[in-house]
């Protein structure tokens, strides 16, 4: 039991579970420590709650997420976010790698997402579906506004002032659900719908943060050039993505730890 309550939460992707140790006065807890948590079964994914204060902002940070692939239900793989609000959580942080659509996108950029495109969602899969709790949310939530907008306004003017326009870009994030990587069509048909990056997370999360009334930012660090072309030997690597992570570690703990301080809580959205 933790003595404070974090108005904060992050959640780490792959390879940027370092973000956890931006956290002062951290107190530890393994997933397996807390009744009814998944399990992380990924490389990338310590598996770990950290508890701790960010520039004076209590927060509560996950070291390792929960995918479609790993056999979780998708209840499962969105129970953090409930938890997250019933720890009184009022806006939460989430990152992830992708892989880059959009052909002005490079390997290293730092996408702000905008919106999502929820694949499996077309095919019935959904973290809402099943009887509602109301002490949640409502049925019926809206999602035309899932990504706060002023948090990405937030994000990109610190983002400049801290050097990275060059890097930083604005889009629509896809998730598929893994763990095979895309193929070449399915890449072409993604970029054609609308999609600037792919991935295999994020969006059930932000679905039932935005169902329990806490605002979302999240941002995709682009590890990998998705592969759209049939006459080249590029392949997507899980180790690129870690690679990448590692290569961007610095800039994405200072544009963080620059955002948090600045995002105003007890704002009804």
């Amino acid at each position: 039991q933790q003595p404070f309550r974090p108005l904060l939460g992050i959640v780490c992707g792959s390879g940027l579970g370092g973000l956890a140790d931006l956290l002062k006065d951290q107190k530890v807890m393994s997933y397996s420590e807390i009744p009814h948590f998944p399990q992380s079964t990924v490389q990338g994914h310590a598996g770990k709650l950290v508890f701790g204060s960010l520039k004076g902002t209590p927060c509560v940070c996950m070291q390792g997420r929960f995918h479609l692939y790993e056999g979780h239900h998708i209840q499962k793989i969105t129970f953090p976010m409930k938890i997250f609000k019933l720890m009184g959580v009022e806006t939460v942080i989430l990152t992830n790698a992708a892989g880059g659509l959009n052909q002005e996108y490079n390997v290293g950029d730092i996408m702000i997402i905008k919106d999502h495109i929820n694949l499996p969602g077309f095919a019935g899969i959904n973290p809402l579906m099943g009887p509602n709790d109301e002490r949640f949310g409502l049925r019926f939530p809206a999602m035309s506004d899932a990504y706060d907008r002023e948090l990405q306004q937030l994000a990109e003017k610190v983002a400049i002032d801290l050097g990275y326009k060059e890097f930083i870009r604005r889009g629509v994030y896809c998730t598929l659900t893994g763990p095979s990587f895309e193929t070449i069509a399915e890449c072409r048909m993604l970029s054609m719908i609308g999609a600037d990056a792919v991935g295999m997370s994020t969006v059930h999360e932000v679905i039932a943060a935005r169902h329990c009334g806490m605002r979302v930012f999240a941002f995709s660090l682009i590890t990998n050039q998705a592969v759209m072309d049939y006459d080249t030997d590029m392949k997507a690597t899980h180790d690129e993505v870690l690679q990448t992570g590692k290569d961007r570690a610095h800039q994405l703990e200072a544009l963080v730890a620059t955002m948090v301080p600045l995002i105003k809580q007890s704002k009804t959205h």
